[in-house]
């Protein structure tokens, strides 16, 4: 006899996620397929094509099939899923046959883009795929008193999205959703060092900056770091050295717009939940919320205590497996 086995899925823009009850978190690995595109063969994912990114041959090409947390490529996701599904079993021991899955998408995503996500996991072999908002997901696995009447504040912030939610009694009451996160602030870093410096970077250093030297909107000393890249004038490699204080500039433009679509998500809170949001405040998680010092510069700027949560990269897809337990809820929700 085979149990049928029921497992989180926090199919994210930057990393992938697979939780399930018994064993908590069984994969963490980024969202990363590489391709041979002469034979369509897949030959990585995860981690080990993610060391491949802009150090392949022609024929050899590492793609992110998700970009600001949809499918991009559906069916190079479905191919990583399928591969990330195999891992799993081996992990668990035997193949999992016929699994029942739950995924989490963005509060903004379309019916359209929902159904994707759908389709990519069902080719996969699930059973039955159940769909919850990241918000949802976040606060469950955040440890809020999500099904209560009390309003809990959920900051997600994403490879390639920032969610914000205010939760209370199981649902969603006021949320919104940007296009912006990790990503834009590795992209703003690369297009830094083009226009100021005259070097090329990889994404890869770009997010190595990101987490040594950057830093929220808040005093700091500053820190230098030596990096490495290619000079536009001369084709050469070449070694500049960047602060803190020039990444902080850079990275403004994004950490304001965050800033915005939270204090948008509070003004639209209806006001017998804003006294909870003043006791309890507002919680970070995603890797985004990992920047140095941004919990303090958000606290100033909203006036509310704001903390991170205890596992902020993998708060989603604990919640979106801790959710399993919900399953019924869910049917109706999703039905």
């Amino acid at each position: 006899m085979f149990s049928t086995t029921a497992i989180g899925i926090d199919l994210g823009t930057a990393n992938t996620l697979v939780y399930t009850k018994n064993k908590g978190i069984l994969l963490n690995e980024p969202s990363v397929i590489s391709v041979n595109t002469t034979t369509n063969e897949v030959i990585a994912i995860g981690t080990e094509a993610k060391n491949m990114i802009g150090k392949t041959p022609a024929n050899i090409q590492a793609i992110r099939p998700l970009r600001d947390g949809v499918i991009a490529d559906f069916d190079m996701t479905t191919e990583m899923i399928k591969v990330i599904m195999q891992k799993v079993g081996k992990i668990i021991g035997g193949s999992i046959r016929k699994p029942s899955v739950i995924v989490c998408t963005p509060s903004g995503a379309t019916s359209v883009e929902r159904l994707a996500i759908k389709d990519a996991v069902k080719q996969c072999g699930a059973k039955e795929v159940f769909l919850i908002e990241e918000p949802v997901a976040a606060a469950i696995g955040a440890d809020l008193p999500v099904s209560e009447p009390i309003a809990s504040v959920i900051v997600d912030i994403g490879g390639g999205t920032t969610e914000v939610g205010i939760i209370s009694f199981g649902g969603v009451v006021t949320s919104n959703t940007m296009k912006l996160g990790g990503d834009r602030m590795n992209d703003e870093i690369i297009h830094f060092a083009r226009k100021e410096y005259s070097v090329l970077i990889g994404e890869h250093t770009a997010e190595n900056i990101k987490k040594e030297i950057g830093y929220a909107l808040i005093q700091h000393d500053k820190e230098f770091m030596e990096v490495r890249g290619r000079d536009i004038v001369t084709g050469l490699p070449k070694t500049i050295t960047l602060n803190s204080e020039e990444i902080q500039g850079c990275l403004k433009e994004s950490l304001l717009s965050i800033l915005e679509v939270i204090r948008r998500t509070l003004e639209s809170c209806p006001p017998e939940l804003s006294g909870d949001i003043v006791d309890r405040g507002v919680v970070l998680t995603g890797g985004g919320s990992l920047l140095k010092g941004m919990p303090e510069w958000l606290s100033d700027e909203l006036l509310v205590p704001v903390i991170l949560a205890p596992s902020p990269l993998e708060s989603v897809a604990i919640g979106t497996g801790r959710s399993l337990d919900t399953m019924n809820l869910l049917q109706k929700l999703n039905s």
